[in-house]
Parts: C-alpha cells; structure tokens; sequence
C-alpha cells in the first residue's frame, strides 16, 4: 500500500498537518517577543511623557452665591411614628460650579520631531513637540445659564489648558494677552495642565498667545474647542496615522515627514460655547491628531510568516513527492518529510532572533539562503535526489522570495498568498494529471491448504526424477 502514489499523498498531507503544531509553538513565541517589545516601548514612551492629549484652551471664572437644590429629606410623623420621603428645596451658600467659556477663535500649530529611543535590543519612536496656539475669547449672554442671586467672580477669571501630563513639558512656557506675559503654573483642577490667572476678561485685549514645548510618545492630540478651529500639524515621520474625532481636510505624507491641516466649526462637535462645570471628558472625546505607527514591524512580519510557512511546507512536501518518483527505488521516508518540515519551522524562530539585532533584511536573507542550503544538501544527500535536487532549490528560492515580498506588503499578502495557493494546485493537478492513484494491487496471497497442494506435486516430481 505504501507504493500507490495515493496513499503516499494521504500520508505526505497528514505529515503537513502534524507540522501546525511546532508552527504554532513558534508562532508563540514570535508573540511574547512582540509583547514584550511593545511593553518596553510603552514604558518608555511613558517615561519621555506618554501620548499627549492638549484640552483648551478655556475660561474658568469662578461663582459664588446661594445654590438652590432639591434634596430629599425623611419625614416622621409625631403621631404614628410613620417615615415618608419628602422632596424640598434646600438653598446653600457658597462656590458654585464655575462659569467655562470656549474660545472664539483656535489657531494652532504644532510641529513635531520624532527620534527613536534605545532600551537594549529595542526602540521606542518619541517626539519633542512645539505647539503655538493663538485665541481670543468673546463675552456671551450667560445669565441664563447662572443661578438666580449668584454672583460672577470676573476678576478671579483663568485661562486653563490640560495635558494629559506635565511631566513631558520642556523648555520654556509662555502665555501673553496683548503682548504682555501671564505668570503661568500648573492647573489646580481638571488633572493635569496649566492655568493662568488673566483678571477680568471683560477689560482689556481678548487674545491670548501661547506657546510650549512638550515630549510624548505614541500618539498628539487637540481638542476642538474653538467656534472655528484651524490646526495645521507638521513632523519628520514618515509614517503617521491621523486618528481622533476628525480626519484632516488635507495632509501629504512622504519619507521626509508629514503635514495635515484641520478646519473644524463648532457645529461638528457637541461642545457648548459657554457651560458650566468641567468639560475636560468632553473635550478629549473629539480630540483628533496623530498617531506616531511603526508600521510592518519584522515582529509583526515573523508572526505573520508563521501562517504563510505553512503553505511553504505544504508546497515543498508537495515537491519532493513528485520530483522523487523513479530516481530511487523507495519513497522519502516520513521522518525525512518531518526533518524538512522542521527546517523550515525553525527558519522563522532563526529570522526573529538575528532580525532584533541586524535588522529584518538582512536577518531575512541569511535565514533563508541557510534553509534553501540545508534542503537542498539534504535533498542530494539524505534524499538522493540527483540533478532533480535543482528544481527543489529553484521551488524554494522561488518561495522565499515570494514569501519576502508578501512581509513587506501587508495590503497584497492576502492577495499573493492566494494567488500562490491556487497556483500550486493547478501545477500539481496538471502534473498528476495520468497518476494511477489506487496503483496496481498486489495479488492475494494463497492460502495455506493451497501451498500445500502446490508443493505436495513438487515433491512426488522429485521422487520420480529419483
């Protein structure tokens, strides 16, 4: 039964799916490798200041003066000592939330410049950004929004913007108003950021220019609080991804780095003009920026050549199965098929250990001319293959090459992939097109009464020749 070339087939595809395991195995630890990469980065990328998020710029004035409010209160009664639930209104004294004013008019700009930060084997992208934002406030109609009988605190007025964390600010900080500059800390509410105390809104220039630097990682964003909102970003990596709320209105992208610009009114985003209470959430949820993406990483590359060995398995077991035929008198044995196999499983665990320290080209190359070396040795020794030994090592440069291009293009691997597959089977359906699959059977064998009688004649034959 093992010389009928349809059995031999069964076996060689049962062989191909006992190899998902070490490809899995690999394909683990491919894993924990992109996992602990991506951790180091986070942590540095924490460390340099993290992704930045900048809500604001806004107008928090303080107010002060009875708030009347509805309490529930219990009620017992004198006489049968029953307990109701009784809804009053209770009027306190004291602060209020405060007044938040949005501004009129955003104008930002933000220029970043991205290097890359080494923690042992590993690098994490991060950036120094320069942010210039020039606004003006305007007074609206608030008494419907302010309790009867409270009281507006307008010299107590700040300007307030938030980070995400102050620890990422750099260098010098400066707010003006009109040309003069504003003593600047850090904000007392709404976590972390910077506040400006301006005196009374009301008196004086509305505009307001300012200006900072501040490192983050991973990701930049702004919040659109302006009633019109105009931000342009610019930096030197080449490969940003626009997220957030908004996409821009137009960005170019090339080796040399980014630019975008954003143009977003007030009636794209539910934010209110004049409100009151924090609205710190709020202006984070319509955020929009950049993403600083690592794009087709050779981790990501490796786990995705776990998946696409498999077809190379299949494809060069599938080889030697019909390039095999007629050179020796017994097939490759099932142990031959597993060393193969095993081969090229460990071709992706070789890839990744040289890639973290050499880089994937070069770690990609050396990988597999050591793998297309080795079968193709074994093939002319183990395999006693002959100068049929050629074509297996014209199919695997052939594979390799292929599977190269498939790593370096995430957009047309599933493309290729399946293109390769289809491939494959219409050359080995062309190729087996007159296999005699079931083969020639054996004849049955005589039973025992049989030979006997076969050799009893025998034997008298020889009596008589006597």
């Amino acid at each position: 039964m093992l010389q009928r070339t349809g059995t031999r087939f069964l076996i060689v595809g049962l062989l191909v799916v006992l190899m998902a395991l070490p490809l899995f195995m690999i394909g683990a630890i491919v894993d924990g490798r992109l996992s602990y990469s991506r951790d180091v980065q986070e942590n540095v990328g924490l460390e340099w200041g993290g992704p930045q998020i900048v809500t604001g710029p806004r107008l928090v004035i303080p107010v002060s003066g009875p708030v009347t409010r509805m309490v529930t209160e219990s009620v017992t009664d004198a006489t049968t000592g029953a307990v109701t639930q009784v809804n009053r209104e209770k009027t306190e004294i004291g602060a209020q939330e405060p007044l938040v004013l949005l501004p009129e008019r955003l104008n930002a700009t933000v220029g970043t410049t991205t290097e890359e930060r080494r923690r042992g084997i590993f690098e994490a992208p991060v950036y120094t950004a320069q942010v210039d934002l020039d606004f003006d406030f305007t007074m609206p109609n608030v008494t419907p929004i302010i309790d009867s009988g409270a009281t507006i605190e307008w010299d107590k007025a700040k300007v307030m913007l938030g980070l995400e964390s102050n620890r990422g600010l750099r260098g010098e900080t400066s707010l003006t108003r009109g040309g003069k500059t504003l003593a600047i800390d850090p904000a007392s509410s709404d976590g972390a950021g910077i506040q400006a105390f301006v005196g009374d809104p009301r008196q004086g220039d509305q505009g307001f220019k300012l200006s900072m630097s501040v490192n983050g990682a991973q990701s930049l964003q702004l919040s659109p609080v302006g009633r019109l909102t105009h931000a342009v970003m610019k930096g030197n990596w080449p490969h940003p991804s626009f997220t957030g709320a908004f996409l821009p209105d137009s960005y170019t992208v090339a080796d040399s780095g980014f630019d975008a610009e954003w143009t977003i009114p007030h009636l794209a985003r539910p934010l209110p003009q004049a409100t009151r209470g924090s609205m710190a959430f709020a202006e984070r949820e319509q955020a929009f920026g950049v993403s600083f993406f690592q794009p087709n990483d050779f981790y990501q590359k490796a786990y995705r050549a776990t998946r696409y060995s498999f077809l190379l398995i299949a494809l060069t077991f599938l080889t030697v199965l019909l390039i095999e035929r007629g050179v020796t008198g017994r097939p490759a044995h099932p142990v031959q098929y597993i060393l193969i196999g095993m081969a090229q499983s460990v071709f992706v665990l070789l890839m990744v250990a040289y890639a973290e320290h050499i880089g994937f080209g070069p770690a990609y190359l050396g990988a597999s001319v050591a793998t297309i070396a080795l079968l193709t040795l074994f093939g002319w020794i183990g395999l006693k293959l002959g100068r049929r030994v050629w074509v297996l090592a014209a199919l695997l440069i052939v594979l390799y090459a292929m599977l190269y291009l498939i790593l370096q293009s995430a957009d047309f691997a599933l493309l290729a992939g399946a293109t390769v597959a289809f491939l494959a089977i219409a050359a080995t359906m062309i190729a087996t097109r007159n296999e005699d699959w079931w083969g020639q059977p054996s004849p049955p064998r005589p039973s025992r009464r049989a030979r006997q009688e076969e050799a009893a004649p025998a034997a008298g034959d020889e009596d008589a020749a006597k």
